[in-house]
Parts: C-alpha cells; sequence; structure tokens
C-alpha cells in the first residue's frame, strides 16, 4: 500500500506579526471572510479527480479534536470571518458531526454549510444537523449513469442514492440545496445538459467544476478539461440562460437562471480558465490542523503544533493566523510553465 508522502510543514517565526490582530487580510488586500474547514480526511468514495484506490488516512491523534476546531473558527470569526463551510474527505463520517456542528453555530455564524458525497445520510440525518445550525448543503454528484458513477467514485453508491439526499434535504428546509459535478472530458462531459437540467428537476442549484490539478495521482491534463465556454455553450443550446450577478464577489461560480422561467439555478466554477483569485476571501484548515492560504497552495502552515503546546494565547494563534494569511499567494498560475501541482490532493485540503 502507498503512503502519500506530504511536504513538511512550514513553521512561521514564533512570533510573526507583532500587536493585536483585527484582521486576516492578505499582501494583495483580500480580507478573509470564508473559512473552510476539513473535519476529516476520510471518504468512502475514491473519485478519480482527487485519491488513488491505495489511500493511507491520518490516524486519530493527528486530525484537530471537536474542541481545536471550534477554537479556531471562534478566532477566525473575531478576525472578520463570516461564513465557515464544513468540508472533507466526507464530513458526515466525522463522529460527532451534529454536536460540532451545534458548538460552531453557537457561535453566531453568518452561515454555515457542508458539502457531502450524499451516500451516507438518511432525511433524519439532515434533520438533526439542520436543528443542529446547519443552513445549507451541497452535494457532489459526478455523473447520472450508474455505471460511470461507479467508475467515477470508485464506489457501490447510486446517483439515486445521491438524489434522495437531495430531494429529503430540500424536504427538511436546508435552503440552497446545491449540486456540484466535475466535469472531465472522456469520463462524464457528454453529460453536462442531463447535469444541468437536475436545477430544473428538482429546482436546486446546480454548478459544474472544470476539472483541477488536486488529484492524488497528479494525471491532470490540459486535454481533459473541459472550459466554462463549452459547458455554457452546450447548456444554453438546449436551455438557453439568462447571466445572473454573482451572490458575492468573491464567490466561485458564474451564475445563471433559465429564460423560460424554469426554476433552479445553473452556475459554472470555472477555476481554471477564469480564475476568480483577485476576489478570493478564502482560508483553508486542513483536518491535521494545517492552515493552507490558497486550495492550490505549495506551502502550509502547521497550527496544530502552535494549538497543542502549552499556555498558547488565542492572540498567538490570531499572529500566527494573520502570517499565513499575508502568504496568500496571487493567483493559481496553472498556466505558468513552471506551475507545480499541490502535493495533498484535494481530499487531504478540503474542498
Amino acid at each position: 500500500m502507498r503512503l502519500h508522502v506530504l511536504h513538511p510543514d512550514r513553521r512561521l517565526p514564533a512570533n510573526p506579526v507583532d500587536g493585536p490582530v483585527h484582521e486576516l487580510r492578505d499582501a494583495y488586500g483580500r480580507v478573509i471572510r470564508d473559512l473552510r474547514v476539513s473535519l476529516t480526511d476520510r471518504c468512502n468514495f475514491r473519485c478519480v479527480y482527487c485519491m488513488e484506490p491505495d489511500v493511507v488516512f491520518k490516524r486519530k491523534m493527528e486530525l484537530l479534536t471537536d474542541f481545536e476546531i471550534i477554537r479556531v473558527v471562534r478566532i477566525c470569526q473575531s478576525l472578520g470571518v463570516r461564513r465557515v463551510r464544513l468540508t472533507g474527505g466526507e464530513p458526515t463520517v466525522h463522529p460527532t458531526l451534529p454536536e460540532l456542528i451545534g458548538d460552531l453555530a453557537a457561535l453566531g455564524l453568518e452561515d454555515l454549510s457542508m458539502t457531502s458525497n450524499g451516500s451516507l445520510v438518511s432525511e433524519a440525518d439532515l434533520v438533526a444537523l439542520r436543528d443542529a445550525g446547519l443552513r445549507r448543503i451541497t452535494f457532489s454528484l459526478d455523473s447520472l449513469e450508474q455505471e460511470r458513477f461507479a467508475r467515477l467514485t470508485r464506489s457501490t453508491t447510486t446517483p439515486e442514492r445521491v438524489l434522495m439526499s437531495v430531494r429529503a434535504a430540500k424536504r427538511v428546509g436546508l435552503d440552497p440545496v446545491r449540486i456540484n459535478a466535475v466535469i472531465v472530458r472522456g469520463f462524464n462531459e457528454d453529460e453536462v445538459v442531463d447535469l444541468a437540467a437536475l436545477a430544473r428537476d428538482l429546482d436546486a442549484d446546480v454548478r459544474l467544476i472544470e476539472y483541477m490539478p488536486l488529484d492524488s495521482g497528479h494525471r491532470w491534463s490540459q486535454d481533459k478539461l473541459v472550459s466554462a465556454d463549452e459547458i455554457i455553450d452546450r447548456v444554453s443550446s438546449v436551455f438557453p440562460l439568462v447571466p445572473v450577478e454573482r451572490e458575492r464577489s468573491s464567490s466561485p461560480a458564474a451564475r445563471f437562471r433559465f429564460a423560460d422561467g424554469a426554476p433552479g439555478m445553473f452556475g459554472v466554477i470555472a477555476s481554471v480558465t477564469r480564475p476568480f483569485c483577485g476576489a478570493c476571501s478564502r482560508l483553508r484548515l486542513s483536518a491535521d490542523g494545517m492552515v493552507i492560504p490558497c486550495l492550490f497552495s505549495t506551502s502550509e502552515y502547521d497550527l496544530r503544533s502552535l494549538i497543542r503546546a502549552p499556555a498558547t494565547t488565542d492572540e498567538q494563534i490570531a499572529q500566527f493566523l494573520a502570517a499565513a494569511t499575508l502568504r496568500k499567494q496571487a493567483g493559481h498560475a496553472i498556466h505558468d510553465a513552471n506551475y507545480r501541482q499541490p502535493d495533498r490532493p484535494m481530499s487531504a485540503i478540503g474542498g
């Protein structure tokens, strides 16, 4: 079994920022308002664009505890973070998920959401998460064809099982309910219109995502990329689209409504061909306690060691977070000749 070797921890100086910290602002003037928190690197899927079948997961002692996660989120909130998305791996395998969501919701965040593959939750689970304080949820569904879905996810789950979770989430009042699909040429580009039609059929938000170089096998290549332009052309040839403003300037999806007035919203996340790095407001915290300034960062910073050091104060953690934010890169540079893919796959970074 192959062990994925991650790059060494990058430790910041003991006192990287002098004086009190009031916000998380990077060197390009971007202010952090959104925090992505990976609860676990474990997942019951092995999606081809994410992780290899023989991935080795972190030990429990290497992962942040609920108390540590809550502490970091609380400090980030005091520094201007307003919205938190829980990711994985697959967050629903986290053993105390409802309790953790309840504790995070009690902080009074503007928004608390989660991304899931939708294969493990029942309607009762979704009620519990809603009652704990989860406001909205996004499900991953990359194909509607059973054989293809199995090949993409390397799982025994069916597309219908994920759609059951989508319908259940709508019934219990999570809003909006979104469906994300990664489009990979040679796998599912011929399903673009069918996936977009789910927005109309389910009155949901469907977002198709360009294939990004975040797979653990490092097999990404430009020829597998289906561009936003191609995706939009394919969908609009069947369902004419009307552009809608982004939810916020920092929101990743270009959004559309259907010209015929059908329900649902359609969007495209074009990280590769239409990068939105200039308006990015995100910081990431991995399940093992590394601060990752950008989804495509090749540097990460070991917050876990600081948190677990005796007598570490909240102010020291705030200074650390501020210093890591200052190291946020201007953009992903995927098209540069010297571009280097992150060592971690998406599952270990957190989506």
